[in-house]
């Protein structure tokens, strides 16, 4: 095991800028609607609402005509994106496949 020693102030700075970084993301969050999913869409939701396969659906992602945000391994869909997909493949703007 490897032991670091560090001034107390240098420690005492790094502390401030943690705290400045935490009440950062809080203010972000409080603006943007809190820290909560809300009413994200997972892949299998997204699969069943397009009544799609998961490799069409990675096809999508892939492609950059459905956004999606990743946290870990699990993807996950805003509603409105799978809305604006819905309203562009029936105006014939993307032609779907399985």
């Amino acid at each position: 095991m490897e032991i670091i020693s560090i001034e107390g102030r240098t420690y005492e700075a790094i502390m401030e800028r943690f705290e400045q970084f935490l009440r950062n993301v809080d203010a972000l969050c409080e603006r943007n609607g809190g820290k909560e999913m809300g009413n994200w869409l997972n892949s299998q939701d997204v699969c069943i609402i397009l009544n799609i396969s998961k490799r069409t659906l990675q096809s999508l992602r892939d492609s950059g005509k459905l956004a999606y945000s990743q946290i870990n391994r699990a993807m996950y869909y805003k509603p409105e994106d799978v809305e604006k997909l819905i309203t562009d493949i029936a105006g014939g703007k993307e032609a779907r496949h399985e």
